[in-house]
């Protein structure tokens, strides 16, 4: 008969094997992902660039066999946010198959830690690591719409001054980016002013930022400014026209938050001001009552 030594032996050293092997294909599968050209792409941010390595692995491998669809669908979001400076349509969906990985094994860490099994958590939480990618993205587009948003009258304020001082339309954009405030808007205006040094026309440059931000503020600004090119009227005017209206709506969107800040208040009163309001005032009555026998 085989010994139980034996046996261990030579399943330990099957699994050396294993191991090894496992690896070797591992090195040979990195070693094929062809070397990422950033230099046109923002810096990435700390937590992805500590995870790159894998995200390239499964953009190479896996990510860029999906349907064109699906790329097309996830690059425009991508642009929409601004973070299609950051990564492609590919990388996307490597991070959102590495964040359920990380949030599945997490789990299941953590109920083995605590002698727990639980299937539904496990399947709940690796859901969460999935979507938590497209939380994200929904996130930043909503504060990167609110920063456009309170940008776009100073920046018209800028471009109207330039273009009726006797600048071009290009030459103001120019300006307004020297002299306005840092953020999106401002990148933007940078990617046109890029497109009309590369020779694209000036309609086209506009309508790509459109296309780009896909809000209503920024395609009344760029129609306004294409029709009033074509039918020759002023355009200081007409930008003068669009500076006013943007800050009525930036005055409404503010009196709109402040009005509805008194019916956001009243969960947090009710959950945990009330309460220990009356806490503190019944305490002194109920020992009170304590103290003459009533309770």
């Amino acid at each position: 008969m085989i010994s139980n030594s034996l046996i261990a032996l030579i399943i330990g050293t099957m699994a050396g094997i294993c191991v090894l092997l496992v690896s070797y294909s591992l090195s040979r599968l990195k070693s094929e992902v062809p070397r990422e050209d950033r230099e046109y792409m923002d810096p990435l941010p700390p937590v992805l660039k500590m995870f790159w390595p894998v995200i390239t692995f499964i953009e190479y491998h896996f990510c860029s066999r999906l349907p064109p669809e699906w790329l097309e669908k996830a690059h425009k979001r991508l642009q929409e946010t601004g973070v299609g400076y950051i990564l492609n349509a590919e990388q996307y969906y490597a991070v959102r198959i590495l964040s359920t990985i990380v949030a599945f094994l997490i789990t299941l860490f953590c109920l083995h830690v605590m002698e727990s099994s639980s299937p539904a958590i496990l399947i709940g939480v690796t859901l969460v690591g999935n979507l938590y990618p497209l939380i994200w993205l929904r996130d930043v587009r909503a504060r990167r719409e609110k920063e456009i948003l309170k940008a776009l009258p100073v920046y018209l304020d800028f471009i109207t001054m330039a273009v009726e001082a006797g600048l071009n339309l290009t030459g103001a954009i120019k300006q307004a980016m020297d002299k306005g405030p840092p953020g999106a808007l401002r990148n933007e205006f940078q990617m046109i002013t890029r497109d009309l040094r590369a020779g694209v026309p000036r309609a086209d440059a506009l309508r790509r930022m459109e296309a780009r931000l896909n809000m209503k503020a920024i395609t009344s600004f760029v129609g306004t400014v294409i029709q009033a090119e074509k039918m020759g009227a002023s355009v200081g005017a007409a930008l003068r026209v669009q500076s006013v209206q943007r800050r009525i709506e930036r005055f409404q969107r503010a009196e709109k938050l402040a009005m509805e800040a008194p019916v956001k208040l009243i969960l947090p009163l009710i959950a945990f001001i009330f309460p220990v309001t009356f806490i503190v005032l019944a305490f002194p009555i109920v020992v009170k009552f304590m103290q003459e026998g009533m309770l």
